[in-house]
């Protein structure tokens, strides 16, 4: 689990198409301190595991349903992404729920200044949108973020200068993807509510859980 507070940017070093997965190889400081194999890390929001590292950089690899969710298809050497190490159970928890699955690629339409700030509006498909509510969070590329306006052409959020000047939302220009990932409690909730409406809920397969000897007096 992550909590969308980018702790560096990290720059793709290495990009290498393999028999059903795409390596990264990205180059970084501040996470190498207690990176390991097998640690997760957050890529532009989307969780990964390492698979090798070879100081000052990590390896990690993308299957074919992360490249068709998220915009790590994008990415060649030169790429800088969002990094976040994931969440200890000590760490004071500063941004949101943010689990690294990305739900969808939105594009952004719209970029202006506003008293100081920078105000991002991304068109975000509409069976998306509906996780989304003024005041509420989302992850963007992995950074956390709350929504300051949500209409049906999509929605808006704040940045300030050092969330432009630490993470690649300030890199980013009108009709660049970006990983989106709504609010975990907001679709759990939509969940709850269907059940109690009646809508029909997965159950498992009792027959075969029988045969595995479970249910037994």
């Amino acid at each position: 689990m992550f909590t969308g507070i980018v702790e560096e940017m990290g720059q793709v070093t290495d990009r290498i198409q393999g028999d059903g997965f795409d390596s990264l190889t990205i180059a970084a400081r501040t996470i190498m301190s207690d990176l390991a194999v097998g640690h997760s890390i957050a890529v532009n929001g989307v969780c990964l595991t390492v698979v090798d590292k070879s100081e000052p950089s990590f390896t990690v690899q993308v299957i074919p349903e992360t490249l068709e969710k998220s915009s790590l298809g994008d990415l060649s050497p030169g790429s800088w992404v969002n990094l976040e190490r994931a969440l200890r159970p000590a760490d004071r928890f500063h941004g949101h729920v943010v689990q690294g699955h990305v739900e969808t690629v939105a594009y952004i339409d719209h970029i202006a200044t506003d008293r100081g700030d920078v105000r991002m509006t991304v068109a975000v498909d509409p069976e998306w949108l509906r996780y989304c509510v003024p005041k509420g969070s989302i992850a963007l590329d992995g950074v956390s973020l709350t929504l300051t306006d949500v209409s049906p052409a999509g929605l808006t959020v704040a940045l300030i200068p050092y969330t432009l000047a630490h993470t690649t939302l300030g890199k980013k220009q009108t009709g660049d993807p970006v990983n989106v990932e709504t609010d975990i409690l907001v679709r759990y909730l939509e969940r709850f509510l269907e059940m109690e409406n009646g809508a029909e809920v997965w159950h498992p397969d009792l027959d075969k859980l029988r045969s595995w000897g479970f249910g037994e007096s």
